[in-house]
């Protein structure tokens, strides 16, 4: 017997053979057989089958039952077809709440769907029919990623940079170091702060910060923008912020920048039994929850532009007193409740996404009339109205730069800069 050929030439030979054994006679069928088999080293009886059944539509029986399979070329096969079930009405609804909630991922967007789908009918903003309603409320997170996944591409959009944190001297030996996992809080107020930078990449001169603080266990999150990164203004934005928290700080957690390693915070900590503590010099990850808002609240909302002026501290403070209802009322966050290690690879296991608002209400430490107060406030909320404010904020933003470099260029004056804050 010769030698066999390869898988190409054989699926084009019985493609060629295949309409002639079909329509010959019995002595024909016999001689295609004898030069098919020689040639291709095929079993006669499999042979018989291929050349008998080539391009047809055949049921085989496997070990997981009967099954259907098509035998002949690939490019001719056809796919199965699914009735869908989701059209442009689900879609439509879908994408709005997307984009109001700031593009979240399908696991957030499916946690946050039902409740804000009844908000936004509260408020006017969309009417959703009940049979579409009832469709949305059993969609999977996967189901919404497929549904947006063109959307996505068209709006994701990161960006990275490097950090401008110089590690400071002072008092570091009387405050002690902790680690992201010797953080396991479950009352709130234990707190993460961080500094995030508006140089837009030049750090020459005095340029504004924004002071960012998150709370461990429910992830409310409070951001204010000051002058510099001096210790006076930094010290001031704390203690305004810590007032506006919805419960008591009961714990400081910095890195080893000056602004926050220095006798002002750590004797302000002492007089208010405020535990304070500081992560490794360089390891960002002890820091793991600020850092993850720095990108995902401020970051995402006022970029990467260098803003330095009165004008715009001032803009970002009005804009920070919106953003703080638009993201602890109503962007679910994940927590990560389990990491473990298996051979090479790490699993990871996430609580139900929700908002910081929700996890104050479900906390046993927080007072019946803290919560009874949010509840009051998130009843007035409108999202979408939130949203706007925003982007409007967003744009007298961009529009400030835009003037700054009209300014440079000797085609600026104040009557412009006046009409950007009207």
């Amino acid at each position: 017997m010769k030698k066999a050929i390869n898988l190409t030439v054989r699926k084009e030979m019985s493609k060629a053979l295949a309409r002639r054994y079909q329509r010959g006679r019995k002595k024909e069928k016999t001689e295609i057989l004898d030069v098919f088999v020689e040639m291709t080293g095929y079993h006669r009886v499999y042979a018989r089958w291929l050349l008998r059944n080539w391009g047809r539509k055949v049921e085989v029986k496997g070990k997981d039952g009967r099954r259907v399979i098509f035998v002949g070329e690939v490019r001719k096969r056809k796919k199965r077809k699914r009735k869908r079930e989701y059209g442009e009405e689900e879609k439509k609804v879908i994408v709005r709440v997307w984009k109001i909630l700031d593009f979240p991922c399908g696991k957030r967007l499916k946690a946050a769907l039902p409740e804000m789908i009844r908000v936004l009918e509260r408020e006017g903003e969309i009417k959703v029919n009940p049979e579409v309603k009832e469709r949305l409320n059993r969609i999977s997170s996967a189901t919404l990623d497929r549904i947006l996944k063109r959307e996505r591409a068209r709006w994701d959009i990161k960006k990275l940079k490097k950090g401008t944190t110089k590690p400071g001297s002072l008092l570091k030996s009387q405050i002690p170091i902790r680690t992201f996992a010797e953080w396991d809080e479950k009352k709130p107020g234990f707190v993460e702060v961080d500094l995030v930078s508006h140089d837009g990449g030049n750090t020459r001169g005095d340029y504004i910060h924004t002071l960012d603080v998150t709370d461990v266990a429910t992830g409310w999150t409070e951001t204010q923008a000051v002058r510099n990164k001096a210790q006076v203004w930094v010290f001031e934005a704390l203690k305004d912020i810590f007032q506006r928290m919805p419960f008591p700080i009961l714990g400081i957690d910095s890195d080893n920048g000056s602004e926050f390693i220095n006798a002002h915070l750590l004797r302000f900590c002492e007089e208010n039994k405020i535990t304070f503590t500081r992560t490794r010099p360089y390891r960002k990850n002890d820091n793991c929850y600020v850092e993850q808002k720095n990108w995902s609240v401020v970051r995402k909302t006022v970029g990467y532009y260098r803003y330095d002026t009165e004008w715009e501290l001032k803009l970002l403070n009005e804009l920070y007193s919106i953003l703080r209802l638009y993201t602890n009322f109503f962007q679910p966050s994940m927590k990560l409740i389990e990491k473990v290690r298996v051979g090479s690879k790490v699993k990871k296991k996430y609580d139900t996404p929700k908002t910081p608002y929700q996890r104050v209400l479900e906390s046993p430490f927080v007072p019946e009339d803290t919560k009874e107060m949010l509840k009051k406030e998130y009843e007035k909320l409108n999202p979408v109205k939130l949203k706007r404010a925003l982007v409007r904020m967003q744009n007298k933003l961009l529009e400030m730069v835009r003037w700054k470099i009209r300014e440079r260029e000797g085609i600026g004056n104040e009557r412009n800069l006046e009409k950007i804050f009207r």
